[in-house]
């Protein structure tokens, strides 16, 4: 993914503040040498920082015509406007392994046993892990297959597939769960299956409430008394 930055001097306090009023955004880029004070156009900058891609892979900056891999590592947002304040990149090395977060993109839950026909739903209990790898081997997300799974058995990290060159980091963690399948209790079944059947019939009663009452039938007349 690429994007384009401009070089800018060091600057006065305030020249920072000055810099957003013309529509910029003040940035900085380090590791592997001095530090590169850079800023980029803030209506680019804020649609492409929307992108999944933009923080889980290599970027290419072009900067005066000649393009440098970077990594976005860190970026500051004004507390109530739509507006970025700062931002950080880092350089990277061919030959260096990085160490990243990196998205998982799941599939095919609602076609395994445990959802379609065993009353499970997949509970996701991470959506990104940490991975070491070289830069050319960073992928933009991991791809997870749940069409498999069944009634009390959990996904855990080991049972995911990496790609070549990828290896996750568990910070001391012994293969944690990913994704775990949880049974739909009875009673929340049944309070639906009420809650479905109590419709039609309070639709059915609602006319006969409204009904006008019958008019009440006339007395019998006693008998005359014979003389």
């Amino acid at each position: 993914m690429k994007f384009v930055a401009f070089e800018r001097s060091k600057q006065r306090t305030g020249a920072s503040r000055r810099l957003r009023v013309t529509g910029r955004t003040p940035g900085i880029v380090y590791g592997g040498g001095e530090p590169l004070l850079i800023e980029l156009d803030h209506n680019a900058l804020w649609h492409t920082i929307k992108k999944e891609a933009f923080h889980a892979s290599v970027l290419d900056m072009e900067l005066d015509g000649k393009e440098q891999k970077v990594l976005l590592r860190d970026f500051q947002m004004h507390p109530f406007k739509q507006m970025i304040l700062h931002i950080d990149f880092q350089r990277v090395d061919a030959t260096t392994k990085l160490h990243m977060k990196v998205p998982l993109h799941f599939s095919g839950d609602e076609l395994s046993p445990a959802v379609k026909t065993e009353g499970c739903i997949a509970n996701h209990v991470m959506t990104e892990i940490n991975v070491l790898c070289l830069p050319a081997d960073l992928p933009e997300f991991i791809a997870v297959d749940l069409s498999k799974l069944k009634k009390g058995v959990s996904l855990h990290l080991n049972d995911i597939p990496l790609p070549k060159g990828v290896t996750a980091v568990t910070h001391g963690k012994n293969n944690p769960v990913v994704v775990s399948v949880v049974v739909i209790s009875s009673g929340e079944a049944a309070a639906d299956a009420t809650d479905g059947a109590a419709a039609p019939a309070a639709a059915a009663a609602a006319p006969a409430a409204k009904a006008p009452a019958g008019k009440a039938a006339p007395a019998a007349k006693a008998p005359a008394a014979k003389k």
